[in-house]
């Protein structure tokens, strides 16, 4: 994978300038593909291949398993997505701070999941899942930082619903591609070639701008590891909207980690495989239909907070279908209204958050910053979820309990919101 030179790019003190020009719609269908196949490398793994090589390797202790091993790569992510976004942050490369970043993390990633597809253990399945999680989250870092560097706040709301469409896409096409392959290594491969090639359209003219030698200044060890702290006092809003996105992500990830075996232990449903991927598509659908739409209206209405406590009470209703209506039907219901529900979240959350970032020099670290609310909630998940389950004599009660714990964590996070100041 190559890197262009950027032709035509601004200067280094444009790279820390807050955005005035809106971005076309050639980048911004770029960077959707990007995205696209980006967390089609993160989800086809964990909706189908993880699953299906631990149940293989340990089938009677398969939800404790894979809890360890999605614990274990969260914990690269948590780490992993500050620290390139830090760095990202301060590279001085002619080709633009995240260019490197992005071309570097997708080729090793990809790289990683060829080592998982020809794991022969539970232990080099921890290994190489971990790291997958840790290069991926390279992208992760440096691509999300381009819409803060280069998207107007104007228009942010309309790239982040393509954007949160794009991560739901990416759901849909990475459980399609390692559904479709036909085995575990083989769909692995196809998600390594996927990453590869979509991530290197985005290169080919991604805007991205390079810094001044003058604008990196010095490296200071203690200053660049205190960094990572980002003071809920001296940055409140900031610290709200990290536990708006944590407490969102906590009840997601506990209502969807073990879809696949609630669909086989509780509902009960001929190859479990098949139907996850059928809610996965009717929940893409149905996100399809809010993710830009909401985008857009939050842009014209200039307001932030109230689609988030919508999306929250729309998700909280999509948990609750699950705990009291554990059937097919039930379960397609709950795939609807999360879409739906989280269409509005995905378009309008990162748009708000990108309005709370502290400074400009650090967009990236303070994105993988708030990306530890994404990452630290599966490590979290299995931890709350297993004494759950564990609480109940049927998978049938222990499961309700469960979703039902989703939803009361979803809502809250939801109303968090509301303590956000400096977004209307």
């Amino acid at each position: 994978m190559t890197l262009p030179a950027p032709a035509g790019a601004p200067t280094g003190l444009d790279a820390l300038a807050e955005p005035q020009v809106p971005v076309s719609s050639g980048w911004v269908s770029r960077l959707t593909i990007a995205s696209i196949g980006l967390y089609a490398g993160f989800f086809g793994p964990l909706q189908v291949l993880l699953a299906r090589q631990i149940a293989d390797f340990a089938p009677t202790h398969k939800e404790s398993v894979l809890a360890l091993v999605t614990g274990v790569g969260a914990l690269m992510s948590t780490v992993g997505t500050p620290l390139w976004g830090a760095l990202s942050d301060r590279t001085g490369s002619r080709f633009g701070r995240r260019l490197p970043w992005i071309a570097g993390g997708a080729l090793a990633g990809a790289l990683a999941l060829l080592v998982l597809s020809a794991a022969s253990s539970v232990a080099m399945v921890v290994v190489g899942w971990a790291a997958v999680q840790l290069c991926l989250n390279g992208v992760v870092a440096a691509l999300t930082a381009c819409v803060p560097d280069q998207v107007p706040e104007q228009q942010r709301g309309f790239v982040s619903g393509w954007v949160g469409l794009a991560q739901t896409m990416g759901v849909v096409v990475g459980t399609g591609v390692a559904t479709a392959a036909g085995g575990i290594r083989a769909g692995y491969a196809a998600l390594a070639a996927l990453v590869i090639v979509t991530v290197s359209l985005f290169l080919v003219r991604s805007g991205d701008r390079p810094l001044r030698d003058d604008q990196r200044g010095p490296l200071a060890l203690g200053a660049f590891v205190r960094g990572f702290w980002v003071s809920p006092r001296a940055h409140p809003d900031f610290a709200w909207a990290w536990g708006t996105r944590f407490l969102m992500n906590v009840a997601n990830a506990i209502g969807t980690l073990y879809l696949l075996y609630f669909l086989t232990d509780v509902v009960r449903v001929d190859d479990p495989e098949g139907h996850v991927f059928i809610l996965v598509l009717i929940y893409a659908g149905a996100l399809c239909l809010t993710a830009v739409v909401s985008g857009i209206a939050s842009d014209r209405l200039g307001k932030r907070k109230i689609f988030v406590i919508v999306a929250g009470v729309v998700m909280t209703a999509a948990c609750l279908f699950l705990a009291f209506r554990p059937t097919w039907p039930g379960a397609v219901g709950a795939a609807v209204l999360l879409g739906l529900g989280f269409g509005v979240y995905a378009a309008v959350d990162f748009a708000l958050i990108t309005e709370v970032l502290p400074a400009a020099a650090d967009r990236a670290r303070d994105l993988g910053v708030i990306n530890i609310a994404n990452a630290l909630p599966q490590v979290l998940a299995p931890v709350i979820a297993a004494p759950v389950l564990a609480l109940f004599a049927t998978r049938a009660t222990g499961y309700r309990a469960l979703y039902v714990v989703a939803a009361v964590v979803g809502l809250v996070g939801a109303l968090l919101v509301r303590r956000i100041r400096s977004v209307s």
